[in-house]
């Protein structure tokens, strides 16, 4: 089933594997806060699953949203995801897909069956078939849009209504800008010198689009590291501390891969012994970093203190 691409965890527009507030369930520790428990939507339970979504979803796709009461990011998408359900009805006023949650830590069996590894984490149930959506806090209009193109793709084997359809009060998906389209398209060809070009003029045409301009670091990013071995660079690097373009070659490598802690210590360490344009250099890099990660991550207030204190 093809989706459109989304940050942090998938293959996204906004994002590369492991970023964007993805959880590993055995990290969980901090309490969230209350939530509504309508925005809960239909609970999923060990027995519920199998006696009554599943079959449910041979008529109307179930987009099911696990998380936990310990992560309030999982659990900033449940009003969301709500909502939308609530937004899409038929003009009998009933709801064109099901929304459900499920509380993993309250439903251990049932995050064992959807092999949860870690939240938040939505996937779509068709035909009693699960197809992951993503496992991440995308921006609203990416949700949105994927709800939007799951629901297409199940409209066409003949389960429920698609959000084109003149009946579906589903708001249509976002258009992509021309030089986004252009980008994507090179991306898909492997032409990251081309897509680079596209989110540059997309940049000159509209500055300040945090789109675009994420878009450009991270196809910078993927040029940087284009052909590189991470293991050999990173081992490189440790054996030469002090080589500026070492580490900085590392880092990226390091970042690609989704490992934000070793990449920003990395710099912030290589920080304390220079200065000048080279000090300038590492910190822009360092903050190209920090844009590239999910907001709310509470790893990136720490970071940014740490560069902070290094700095002054």
């Amino acid at each position: 089933m093809s989706l459109p691409p989304l940050p942090n965890g998938n293959n996204g527009r906004n994002g590369l594997g492991g970023m964007g507030g993805v959880f590993d369930l055995s990290t969980l520790r901090q309490p969230a806060v209350t939530i509504d428990p309508e925005d809960l939507g239909y609970i999923v339970t060990q027995e519920n699953l199998i006696s009554e979504l599943l079959p449910a979803s041979n008529d109307a796709v179930a987009i099911i949203l696990c998380w936990s009461p310990r992560s309030a990011q999982a659990q900033s998408l449940l009003p969301m995801m709500r909502q939308f359900n609530r937004d899409d009805q038929t003009p009998e006023g009933d709801p064109t897909w099901i929304f459900g949650s499920v509380n993993v830590d309250a439903e251990p069996a049932v995050a064992k069956a959807l092999q949860v590894q870690s939240v938040p984490l939505a996937i779509a149930i068709i035909q009693e078939q699960l197809v992951p959506l993503f496992e991440s806090v995308p921006p609203a209009d990416q949700v949105r849009a994927v709800i939007n193109k799951v629901i297409e793709l199940a409209a066409q084997k003949g389960v429920g209504v698609a959000p084109t359809d003149p009946e579906s009060a589903s708001p249509s998906e976002p258009s992509l800008e021309p030089e986004e389209e252009i980008a994507l398209a090179a991306l898909e060809n492997g032409d990251l010198v081309a897509a680079k070009a596209a989110y540059e003029s997309w940049i000159n045409r509209s500055p300040g689009t945090n789109l675009a301009q994420l878009g450009l670091i991270q196809v910078e990013l993927m040029i940087r590291t284009e052909g590189l071995d991470l293991v050999a660079v990173v081992q490189a690097a440790d054996e030469n501390p002090t080589q500026i373009d070492l580490q900085l070659q590392a880092a990226d490598c390091e970042i690609a891969e989704g490992d934000f802690d070793a990449a920003s210590n990395r710099l912030l360490t290589l920080l304390l012994g220079i200065t000048g344009d080279d000090q300038k250099m590492v910190r822009d890099r360092l903050l190209m970093f920090f844009s590239m990660i999910d907001p709310t991550d509470p790893r990136l207030p720490k970071a940014r203190q740490k560069l902070a204190s290094t700095l002054f």
